[in-house]
């Protein structure tokens, strides 16, 4: 009996992926548009977090918002209320977006008259994060019912992006939450990390967070 072969098509993936993304990444900087990309758990707030910014940025910016789910357009439909052109894509299944699926919502939001664009990616905490998706920065959101040991359970999320957001702090007095804890773990895994407790329902903190996304835009 012959040898069986073996063989792994995972570098190829990974190659063609980032070929992809850089190629997106300089179509937006041409059309003057700067991406983010969303990353969290189901229920963390993503798309409250999203429409808060938004309204915190109207009169500044003209903003879009890819929204990513397996089925249904209600967040699309939510954040386009709060005065966001959105379109929503559905992934049949896949637990993350990749640069080619990226692409395919840059191109059907038609970004050449927007300024900020936000990639709402799978609720996922595993697969999302090891995919480029061709934006600027990349982002977390961690809410506050979940826990501050998340990083210890998946670290990988933490390790890579550039801000996290710790979302739903209205509701800090009703759960054991260790925010120090928190950060602790994640500047372990992230130096370069910024974090930003905030709550989409009160306002607070979004000032801060508002400020260092135009910051990384290159606006005051």
């Amino acid at each position: 009996m012959s040898e069986l072969k073996v063989f792994s098509i995972k570098k190829n993936i990974y190659e063609d992926n980032k070929k992809v993304a850089e190629e997106t990444r300089g179509f937006l900087r041409d059309k003057g548009a700067f991406m983010v990309n969303v990353m969290s758990s189901p229920g963390s707030g993503k798309t409250t977090t999203l429409v808060s910014t938004v309204k915190a940025l109207q009169g500044e910016m003209r903003i879009g918002v890819i929204e990513a789910d397996v089925d249904s357009d209600v967040d699309a439909r939510t954040v386009q209320e709060a005065g966001a052109r959105a379109v929503q894509m559905h992934t049949d299944g896949l637990c993350h977006i990749d640069a080619t699926m990226a692409r395919a919502g840059v191109d059907a939001l038609e970004v050449s008259d927007l300024d900020l664009v936000f990639l709402e990616n799978i609720g996922n905490l595993i697969c999302p994060v090891g995919y480029d998706t061709g934006a600027m920065k990349n982002i977390a959101i961690l809410s506050v019912p979940e826990g501050d040991d998340k990083p210890l359970k998946y670290p990988m999320i933490f390790a890579k992006v550039d801000a996290l957001l710790i979302s739903k702090m209205d509701v800090m007095p009703y759960f054991d939450f260790d925010m120090e804890a928190l950060k602790e773990r994640v500047y372990h895994l992230n130096q370069d990390i910024e974090i930003f407790p905030l709550s989409a329902k009160t306002g607070e903190g979004m000032d801060a967070w508002t400020s260092w996304l135009k910051k990384q835009m290159g606006r005051k």
